[in-house]
């Protein structure tokens, strides 16, 4: 017959659970069988074994039914309640819970993060790994994936473990905890493979490392050794060393003299100056320039980072002349030597030395035997004279101008040798001084005399 109204439920007094369903309902049941699921939960401190758990059901039936000849006339209800049990079996098994955390990492940058677990259970957990899977994407380890699994061994009840990975988080993430879940694989006392419910962790963030320029100034040219000079400023929020200022991606025409240029340690807020040397070629655009830069350095751990979110400004003048050059007399007689005195001026914003100049002269001038002269060194803005002697040949025509021309070649406080672009300066071609006749009359006159000697000569005999 059917049951109807059935009802059910367990009591779990005498047992280490908690039963969270309350009475079942099932409704009217005919014969046959159905099923019906129970919540329970096993607190962390329930004892291992087995258990039977009372089950109290109630329900109506149809007692007896009297018939007539016209079918059923009256019938007898009942109502029953019985008591049963079912059987439940509390495993000796593996639990596990995090006592210790030392999770945290910088944005842009990885470190180690560590997590200390305790087998809070009653088995041995044998070839257990420990699987730690990042809910971000930001979160990576150090496969590049957002998963890391650690190899820990068999694990025995009340041992801890501390589990260590290498986790990064990506350069402009948002500073924040995140969320990690660790689990368990591993076989149990009967070889049996099982799977931890996750254990939710997060990893704490820390703000990006940073860096900033300031007081940036620039002293380059076209055609020139310059430099890109200021103060660079730790911007937190650790310490950091090693730390260096390097030229990356930049046209052509601008070349650093060196591969980067070192600052030292930084400590945050700490700001020291640093000096960017640069060569900027003769096919350099005159004007504004920003110049990619990197700042690189170690962190607390010795590894090398790099910053590159900075830009250095900087501004390119346009070509002049080392060196000014003055004749002070340039004026030289058709047919004579003299020496010409020139004054040469340094016009750079540096100090240099070795000063070799060197004199060229066409025909009808030519130079002497000497035509190079030294320059211990010249500071900016100083003059030095030099002298040259020169030839104007008698084929100069006077009146006319004739170019002399130098060059100089000179070493820079960076101990890189230069040679100048060719200056040229005019000398004048004079006439030769003195007034007397010119040779070919004054041999004609010479004729004359003679003959005219002669003729006297002849009169007087």
């Amino acid at each position: 017959m059917t049951a109807r109204g059935l009802t059910f439920e367990v009591d779990d007094e005498n047992a280490p659970i908690d039963v969270q369903t309350g009475q079942v309902s099932v409704g009217n049941f005919p014969p046959g069988s159905t099923e019906k699921t129970l919540s329970i939960t096993v607190p962390e401190d329930a004892e291992p074994g087995t258990y039977r758990l009372p089950v109290e059901y109630e329900y109506s039936h149809t007692r007896h039914v009297r018939y007539g000849p016209s079918g059923p006339t009256e019938g007898s209800d009942s109502t029953r309640t019985k008591t049963d049990s079912i059987t439940i079996q509390i495993k000796e098994d593996a639990r596990f819970e995090i006592v210790e955390t030392n999770a945290a990492t910088q944005v842009g940058d990885d470190s180690d993060i560590s997590f200390t677990l305790r087998n809070t259970g009653s088995d041995v957990a044998r070839g257990a790994s420990v699987n730690a899977e990042s809910k971000s994407s930001s979160l990576t380890f150090e496969s590049g994936d957002t998963s890391s699994t650690a190899s820990v061994g068999d694990w025995e009840p009340g041992e801890n473990r501390t589990i260590t990975y290498n986790a990064a988080l990506g350069s402009g993430s948002a500073v924040r905890a995140y969320s990690l879940d660790l689990t368990v694989n591993y076989d149990d006392t009967d070889g049996i493979g099982r799977t931890s419910d996750p254990i939710t962790t997060t990893v704490q963030s820390i703000p990006e490392q940073s860096f900033a320029f300031s007081d940036v100034s620039s002293s380059l040219r076209v055609g020139e050794d310059g430099a890109i000079t200021g103060t660079i400023e730790n911007t937190g929020p650790n310490t950091v060393r090693s730390v260096a200022i390097r030229p990356v991606d930049n046209p052509e025409s601008v070349i650093p003299s060196e591969d980067s240029t070192a600052v030292g340690p930084l400590d945050p807020g700490e700001s020291k100056s640093f000096r960017l040397p640069l060569e900027i070629t003769s096919e350099a655009q005159v004007g504004a320039k920003l110049l990619n830069v990197d700042v690189q350095y170690r962190d607390g751990d010795g590894d090398r980072r790099t910053y590159d979110k900075l830009d250095l400004s900087g501004t390119i003048e346009p070509a002049r002349d080392e060196f000014e050059l003055a004749v002070s007399d340039r004026t030289i007689t058709v047919g004579n030597s003299r020496t010409v005195s020139v004054e040469v001026t340094n016009n750079l914003d540096e100090t240099v030395t070795d000063i070799e100049a060197r004199l060229f002269a066409d025909d009808p001038l030519s130079a002497g035997a000497s035509d190079t002269s030294y320059i211990e060194s010249l500071e900016p803005g100083e003059s030095a004279t030099l002298a040259f002697q020169v030839t104007a040949a008698s084929s100069a025509t006077a009146g006319s101008t004739y170019p002399i021309s130098f060059d100089f070649r000179y070493t820079d406080t960076d101990g890189n040798t230069h040679l100048s672009d060719t200056f040229r300066k005019p000398l004048d071609a004079a006439p030769q001084s003195g007034g007397g006749l010119p040779i070919p009359l004054f041999l004609g006159l010479g004729s004359l005399v003679i003959v005219f000697g002669g003729v006297v000569y002849w009169r007087r005999n």
